[in-house]
């Protein structure tokens, strides 16, 4: 199977030194009959030229037509004719090159050897080009399903996005309504703070993965404006190890996660509420924890909304794990757990 790893031109080099091998054995073999060496040269550039036609025949046939399981006795025939040809073309041809009664009865002797030795180099090559061609297509059918189903994955990482932007949006908007009309100003902080969000979601939109110190930045935007929603009832505690800052994961993971937080641990609740969120190096992963109480009597803490689904899904989706996101409910404590492999 060497052959297979090989490149396309450098297999036609091999393919000329095979031919100008054939030609010296054949005429090193007639000569040794005790033919001239003009004779044993003829023999064996012209049963040569025929023979390389035929091979470069059975190929090209072979580039554009694969036979499939019920039809290799079709290739066996294109060998048994071709190899005729070949035999019945040293038989007519060189005559007219050689005139010499005894070489023309060796020649009529050696028609049958010729025909089997003809039959089994165009056989070895119709092996070598349907595995060669049979290996091309392999590639380029591999090659286009992966480029397929890196579409179809990054159309549904796309989609994905975009159903998480809307359902923050909406309610930033609810929450500016409310505050249009006795608190103007923080409306107004409000509006900035999303526009700079908003801005910031574009910038992210053609980058796969992010540094994690980038993605904490840009969640800040993000709490700030539900902090505005919230007032002192959100609190957040945000801490790294010194490692993890330049983590990469992918951007806009973490919005869902806390938005998940924020919802199952403020909305039940007037109390002060404070969400944490951890991150920290553990081996190959960058591992974050984000952590909210919750009220087990009236709140869902698994999320069967779209956020946290939406986040496994994305993980799955670039690192084909469904390991990588866990969930604890512990003292009424709501725990989130991801895991990014570091590639």
């Amino acid at each position: 199977m060497a052959l297979l790893s090989i490149s396309s031109s450098r297999l036609y080099g091999i393919l000329v030194a095979c031919g100008l091998a054939w030609t010296g054995l054949v005429a090193y073999i007639v000569h040794d009959f005790g033919f001239i060496w003009y004779i044993a040269l003829t023999d064996g550039i012209v049963s040569s030229i025929l023979l390389a036609a035929a091979c470069w025949l059975i190929n090209n046939n072979l580039r554009y037509y694969q036979p499939g399981k019920g039809s290799y006795i079709n290739l066996l025939m294109w060998c048994l004719s071709l190899a005729g040809i070949c035999t019945a073309g040293c038989r007519w041809i060189i005559p007219y090159l050689s005139i010499s009664t005894v070489y023309m009865h060796f020649l009529s002797q050696s028609l049958t050897i010729r025909f089997f030795t003809d039959f089994l180099a165009i056989g070895w090559m119709a092996m070598i080009s349907m595995l060669w061609y049979s290996q091309q297509d392999h590639k380029q059918t591999e090659k286009r399903k992966s480029e397929a189903e890196k579409l179809a994955r990054d159309a549904e990482l796309y989609n994905l996005r975009q159903q998480l932007q809307p359902h923050f949006l909406f309610n930033s908007l609810n929450s500016i309504n409310a505050l249009i009309g006795f608190k103007p100003d923080e409306a107004r902080k409000m509006i900035h703070q999303l526009s700079d969000f908003l801005r910031g979601t574009l910038k992210k939109d053609d980058q796969l993965l992010v540094p994690l110190n980038d993605e904490l930045q840009h969640l800040n935007l993000y709490l700030d404006i539900e902090k505005v929603r919230f007032g002192h009832r959100l609190d957040t505690e945000i801490s790294c190890d010194k490692h993890c800052g330049e983590g990469l994961l992918p951007s806009m993971l973490l919005q869902p996660i806390v938005e998940n937080a924020i919802k199952f641990g403020l909305y039940d609740t007037t109390e002060k509420v404070t969400v944490s969120i951890r991150g920290e190096i553990e081996g190959n992963n960058l591992v974050i924890m984000v952590q909210n109480p919750y009220d087990p009597q009236t709140s869902r803490p698994k999320g069967t909304g779209f956020g946290l689904r939406g986040v496994q899904r994305r993980l799955y989706l670039l690192f084909a794990r469904n390991d990588l996101m866990e969930t604890h409910q512990n003292d009424n404590i709501f725990t989130t757990i991801i895991k990014i492999p570091q590639l």
